[in-house]
Protein backbone atom coordinates (compact mmCIF):
# COMPACT_ATOMS: atom_id res chain seq x y z
CA UNK A 1 0.00 0.00 0.00
CA UNK A 2 1.26 3.39 -0.58
CA UNK A 3 3.79 5.35 2.09
CA UNK A 4 1.74 7.32 4.29
CA UNK A 5 2.64 10.38 7.14
CA UNK A 6 2.74 10.35 10.90
CA UNK A 7 -0.72 10.99 12.27
CA UNK A 8 0.36 14.11 14.45
CA UNK A 9 2.80 15.91 12.12
CA UNK A 10 2.33 19.78 12.78
CA UNK A 11 6.00 21.31 11.90
CA UNK A 12 6.21 20.27 8.26
CA UNK A 13 6.73 23.06 5.63
CA UNK A 14 4.15 23.72 3.67
CA UNK A 15 3.97 24.91 0.06
CA UNK A 16 0.41 24.80 -1.34
CA UNK A 17 2.15 24.85 -4.93
CA UNK A 18 3.63 21.69 -4.30
CA UNK A 19 1.59 18.49 -4.01
CA UNK A 20 4.39 16.50 -2.21
CA UNK A 21 3.17 18.81 0.30
CA UNK A 22 -0.32 18.82 0.66
CA UNK A 23 -2.34 18.13 4.03
CA UNK A 24 -4.58 15.48 3.48
CA UNK A 25 -5.86 14.02 6.96
CA UNK A 26 -7.95 10.81 6.86
CA UNK A 27 -9.98 9.80 9.62
CA UNK A 28 -8.83 6.06 11.16
CA UNK A 29 -10.72 3.79 12.78
CA UNK A 30 -9.11 0.15 13.94
CA UNK A 31 -12.29 -1.19 12.52
CA UNK A 32 -12.35 0.13 9.29
CA UNK A 33 -8.84 -0.17 8.46
CA UNK A 34 -9.42 -1.99 5.24
CA UNK A 35 -11.51 1.55 4.15
CA UNK A 36 -8.59 3.59 5.20
CA UNK A 37 -6.56 1.58 2.98
CA UNK A 38 -8.54 1.33 0.10
CA UNK A 39 -9.09 5.26 0.38
CA UNK A 40 -5.03 5.85 0.76
CA UNK A 41 -4.89 3.73 -2.46
CA UNK A 42 -6.80 5.46 -4.26
CA UNK A 43 -5.20 9.02 -3.48
CA UNK A 44 -1.38 7.46 -4.47
CA UNK A 45 -3.48 6.62 -7.88
CA UNK A 46 -4.84 9.97 -8.61
CA UNK A 47 -2.26 12.11 -6.67
CA UNK A 48 0.78 10.12 -6.30
CA UNK A 49 2.56 12.50 -4.45
CA UNK A 50 -0.02 13.44 -1.52
CA UNK A 51 0.66 11.42 1.35
CA UNK A 52 -1.97 10.77 3.65
CA UNK A 53 -1.86 11.35 7.17
CA UNK A 54 -3.90 9.58 9.62
CA UNK A 55 -5.89 10.95 12.76
CA UNK A 56 -5.86 8.06 15.27
CA UNK A 57 -7.97 8.74 18.07
CA UNK A 58 -5.34 6.44 19.90
CA UNK A 59 -2.84 8.99 19.04
CA UNK A 60 -4.33 11.62 20.15
CA UNK A 61 -4.83 10.67 23.70
CA UNK A 62 -1.50 9.55 23.87
CA UNK A 63 -0.35 13.25 23.33
CA UNK A 64 -2.82 14.54 25.51
CA UNK A 65 -4.96 16.03 22.81
CA UNK A 66 -8.15 14.23 23.09
CA UNK A 67 -9.18 14.68 26.39
CA UNK A 68 -13.02 13.39 26.10
CA UNK A 69 -14.77 10.76 27.80
CA UNK A 70 -15.58 8.17 25.62
CA UNK A 71 -17.53 4.84 26.39
CA UNK A 72 -17.98 1.48 24.48
CA UNK A 73 -21.76 0.72 24.27
CA UNK A 74 -22.34 -2.69 21.59
CA UNK A 75 -21.01 -1.51 18.49
CA UNK A 76 -21.07 2.10 19.21
CA UNK A 77 -18.68 4.56 20.59
CA UNK A 78 -20.87 6.86 23.60
CA UNK A 79 -19.71 10.25 24.36
CA UNK A 80 -20.90 11.42 27.19
CA UNK A 81 -20.94 15.40 26.82
CA UNK A 82 -22.85 15.04 23.91
CA UNK A 83 -25.07 12.42 24.98
CA UNK A 84 -24.93 10.66 21.78
CA UNK A 85 -23.26 8.04 20.16
CA UNK A 86 -20.13 8.25 18.15
CA UNK A 87 -20.54 6.08 14.69
CA UNK A 88 -16.70 6.26 14.05
CA UNK A 89 -13.25 7.21 16.49
CA UNK A 90 -13.04 10.63 14.42
CA UNK A 91 -16.62 11.41 14.84
CA UNK A 92 -15.16 14.80 17.07
CA UNK A 93 -11.17 14.25 16.47
CA UNK A 94 -11.97 16.01 13.02
CA UNK A 95 -11.93 19.40 14.90
CA UNK A 96 -8.34 19.22 15.78
CA UNK A 97 -7.02 19.75 12.27
CA UNK A 98 -6.35 23.07 12.52
CA UNK A 99 -4.84 22.85 15.58
CA UNK A 100 -2.79 20.06 14.47
CA UNK A 101 -1.52 22.37 11.43
CA UNK A 102 -0.65 25.04 14.28
CA UNK A 103 -3.60 27.71 12.42
CA UNK A 104 -1.24 27.36 9.86
CA UNK A 105 -2.16 27.34 5.66
CA UNK A 106 -4.84 25.00 4.55
CA UNK A 107 -5.45 21.00 5.55
CA UNK A 108 -8.41 18.67 4.18
CA UNK A 109 -10.43 16.47 6.32
CA UNK A 110 -11.84 13.33 5.28
CA UNK A 111 -13.93 10.50 6.62
CA UNK A 112 -11.75 7.13 6.32
CA UNK A 113 -14.28 5.50 4.17
CA UNK A 114 -14.42 7.21 0.48
CA UNK A 115 -12.99 7.20 -3.36
CA UNK A 116 -10.70 9.69 -4.79
CA UNK A 117 -11.22 9.79 -8.33
CA UNK A 118 -10.13 13.07 -9.18
CA UNK A 119 -6.59 14.21 -8.12
CA UNK A 120 -6.69 16.66 -4.86
CA UNK A 121 -4.83 18.95 -6.33
CA UNK A 122 -7.73 20.20 -8.32
CA UNK A 123 -10.35 20.64 -4.78
CA UNK A 124 -7.12 22.36 -2.90
CA UNK A 125 -7.39 24.62 -5.86
CA UNK A 126 -10.85 26.17 -4.96
CA UNK A 127 -9.40 27.16 -2.01
CA UNK A 128 -10.79 31.13 -0.92
CA UNK A 129 -9.07 32.54 1.41
CA UNK A 130 -12.41 34.83 2.48
CA UNK A 131 -13.82 31.22 3.96
CA UNK A 132 -12.41 29.60 7.14
CA UNK A 133 -14.26 26.00 6.05
CA UNK A 134 -15.23 24.68 2.64
CA UNK A 135 -17.58 21.92 2.25
CA UNK A 136 -20.35 20.57 0.29
CA UNK A 137 -23.68 21.98 1.91
CA UNK A 138 -25.90 18.51 1.85
CA UNK A 139 -29.81 19.23 2.04
CA UNK A 140 -31.10 17.98 5.58
CA UNK A 141 -31.42 14.06 6.09
CA UNK A 142 -35.28 13.27 6.42
CA UNK A 143 -34.15 10.14 8.30
CA UNK A 144 -31.17 8.04 9.55
CA UNK A 145 -30.80 4.62 9.26
CA UNK A 146 -28.38 2.25 10.83
CA UNK A 147 -25.03 2.56 8.89
CA UNK A 148 -21.68 -0.01 8.19
CA UNK A 149 -21.73 -2.29 11.47
CA UNK A 150 -25.45 -1.18 12.84
CA UNK A 151 -24.09 1.80 14.06
CA UNK A 152 -26.71 4.61 15.33
CA UNK A 153 -26.52 7.59 12.94
CA UNK A 154 -27.76 11.27 14.76
CA UNK A 155 -29.69 13.89 12.95
CA UNK A 156 -28.11 17.21 13.47
CA UNK A 157 -27.91 20.37 11.35
CA UNK A 158 -25.67 20.46 8.96
CA UNK A 159 -25.19 16.67 8.48
CA UNK A 160 -22.80 14.89 6.54
CA UNK A 161 -20.85 18.46 6.04
CA UNK A 162 -18.53 17.90 7.88
CA UNK A 163 -17.37 14.54 6.61
CA UNK A 164 -15.52 16.41 3.65
CA UNK A 165 -13.94 19.68 5.20
CA UNK A 166 -11.30 22.01 3.38
CA UNK A 167 -9.83 23.92 6.21
CA UNK A 168 -8.21 27.57 6.25
CA UNK A 169 -6.21 26.70 9.35
CA UNK A 170 -5.13 30.42 9.59
CA UNK A 171 -8.65 32.21 9.06
CA UNK A 172 -8.94 34.52 12.05
CA UNK A 173 -12.54 32.42 12.59
CA UNK A 174 -10.90 29.49 13.01
CA UNK A 175 -8.76 30.58 16.27
CA UNK A 176 -11.48 29.73 18.17
CA UNK A 177 -11.44 26.60 17.31
CA UNK A 178 -9.34 25.76 20.67
CA UNK A 179 -8.55 22.52 22.00
CA UNK A 180 -10.66 23.10 25.18
CA UNK A 181 -13.49 24.29 22.87
CA UNK A 182 -12.91 20.49 21.00
CA UNK A 183 -13.03 18.88 24.36
CA UNK A 184 -15.82 20.56 25.88
CA UNK A 185 -18.49 20.77 23.30
CA UNK A 186 -21.38 18.42 22.05
CA UNK A 187 -20.67 16.75 18.82
CA UNK A 188 -23.46 18.06 16.87
CA UNK A 189 -22.64 21.67 17.67
CA UNK A 190 -19.20 21.18 16.01
CA UNK A 191 -20.73 19.05 13.16
CA UNK A 192 -22.53 22.43 12.71
CA UNK A 193 -19.67 24.32 12.48
CA UNK A 194 -20.98 26.40 15.68
CA UNK A 195 -17.81 28.38 15.66
CA UNK A 196 -18.01 29.88 12.65
CA UNK A 197 -20.43 32.54 11.38
CA UNK A 198 -22.14 31.70 8.03
CA UNK A 199 -20.46 33.28 5.85
CA UNK A 200 -17.21 31.96 7.09
CA UNK A 201 -18.52 28.58 5.56
CA UNK A 202 -17.62 28.27 1.46
CA UNK A 203 -19.58 25.98 -0.62
CA UNK A 204 -17.48 22.47 -2.39
CA UNK A 205 -19.24 21.16 -5.47
CA UNK A 206 -21.46 18.21 -4.78
CA UNK A 207 -18.63 16.32 -6.70
CA UNK A 208 -16.34 16.62 -4.13
CA UNK A 209 -18.68 14.78 -1.59
CA UNK A 210 -20.82 12.24 -3.23
CA UNK A 211 -22.74 10.66 -0.47
CA UNK A 212 -23.53 7.01 -2.23
CA UNK A 213 -27.23 5.60 -1.67
CA UNK A 214 -27.80 8.54 0.21
CA UNK A 215 -27.43 11.80 -2.02
CA UNK A 216 -31.08 12.52 -3.57
CA UNK A 217 -31.16 11.38 -7.19
CA UNK A 218 -32.23 14.62 -8.76
CA UNK A 219 -29.34 15.96 -7.09
CA UNK A 220 -26.52 13.52 -8.62
CA UNK A 221 -24.04 14.94 -10.67
CA UNK A 222 -22.74 13.32 -13.61
CA UNK A 223 -21.02 9.93 -12.56
CA UNK A 224 -18.04 11.06 -15.01
CA UNK A 225 -17.21 14.00 -13.05
CA UNK A 226 -18.08 12.58 -9.01
CA UNK A 227 -14.55 13.44 -8.10
CA UNK A 228 -14.52 12.18 -4.29
CA UNK A 229 -16.79 9.04 -3.69
CA UNK A 230 -18.23 8.85 0.18
CA UNK A 231 -19.38 5.38 1.25
CA UNK A 232 -21.61 6.69 4.68
CA UNK A 233 -23.43 4.18 4.51
CA UNK A 234 -21.00 1.20 4.10
CA UNK A 235 -17.71 0.65 1.87
CA UNK A 236 -18.90 -2.80 -0.98
CA UNK A 237 -16.87 -5.04 1.57
CA UNK A 238 -19.79 -4.84 3.67
CA UNK A 239 -22.63 -7.05 3.42
CA UNK A 240 -25.29 -5.24 1.70
CA UNK A 241 -23.57 -2.84 0.23
CA UNK A 242 -21.79 -5.09 -2.58
CA UNK A 243 -23.42 -3.72 -5.40
CA UNK A 244 -23.49 -0.33 -4.22
CA UNK A 245 -23.02 2.64 -6.99
CA UNK A 246 -18.64 2.62 -7.54
CA UNK A 247 -18.56 -0.69 -6.23
CA UNK A 248 -16.43 -2.47 -9.08
CA UNK A 249 -13.68 0.83 -8.39
CA UNK A 250 -13.70 0.15 -4.96
CA UNK A 251 -12.76 -3.13 -5.09
CA UNK A 252 -10.05 -2.79 -7.98
CA UNK A 253 -8.59 -0.12 -5.21
CA UNK A 254 -9.15 -2.48 -2.73
CA UNK A 255 -6.75 -5.48 -4.81
CA UNK A 256 -4.19 -2.71 -5.68
CA UNK A 257 -3.87 -2.10 -1.86
CA UNK A 258 -3.13 -5.77 -0.98
CA UNK A 259 -6.27 -7.09 -0.35
CA UNK A 260 -7.03 -10.19 -1.93
CA UNK A 261 -10.54 -10.67 -0.92
CA UNK A 262 -12.84 -10.17 -1.75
Amino acid sequence: MPGERSAIDPNDSTDPTDPRQLIVWMGWDPREQMAWHVAAQSLHVVSPRVIPRRLSLSDLQERGLYTRPIERRGVDFWDPISVAPMSTEHAISRFLVPYLCEYRGWALFVDGDVLFRRPIEDLFALADPQYAVMCVQHPPLGSAAPKKLGQTQTLYSRKNWSSVMLFNCEHRANQRLTLDLVNKLAGRDLHAFCWLDDHHIGMLPAKWNYLVNVTAPHLDPDPNIIALVHFTLGVPALAGHESDPFAEEWFAAARAAGYTQP
